[in-house]
């Protein structure tokens, strides 16, 4: 979604366009200077709803700027196939971690302080800490 340095930031829905949209959205909350490499990895290589490794293993690529890269995911086999992926040693950039977080509210935290030039650890907190997010 846009070029920079530091951490890259990694969204993964079943869908393209929940992907893509969350992405834009982020990205566009970020605003104001430099943003952080944020990539989609939505649906399957068909278009249809799914997950697919190579996307994701693709999306990891483009945004892997050597300071880590934090993956966001919508639902439950999304996680799997991270998990599978990082298993596997060499089909993710070094450094890319798997986050624990809700997927909206944990992108918007995510991209919003990696384009602050926070390191990967403080990327993955602040990601993590939006389930913490009250609504009422």
């Amino acid at each position: 979604m846009s070029a920079g340095a530091g951490v890259g930031i990694v969204l993964v829905s079943h869908s393209r366009d929940v992907a893509e949209s969350v992405a834009r959205l982020a990205a566009g909350l970020a605003a104001g200077g430099s943003t952080a490499p944020v990539a989609a990895a939505g649906g399957t290589e068909d278009g249809g709803l799914g997950t697919s490794a190579e996307r994701i293993s693709a999306a990891a690529a483009e945004v892997d700027r050597g300071a880590g890269v934090a993956v966001l995911v919508d639902l439950g086999s999304a996680v799997l196939t991270v998990k599978a992926l990082l298993a596997e040693g060499d089909e993710l950039p070094e450094g890319t971690r798997l986050v624990d977080a809700p997927f909206l509210e944990g992108a918007v935290a995510a991209v919003v302080s990696a384009s602050a030039g926070a390191d990967l650890d403080a990327v993955v907190a602040a990601a993590s800490e939006a389930y913490t997010y009250r609504k009422e």
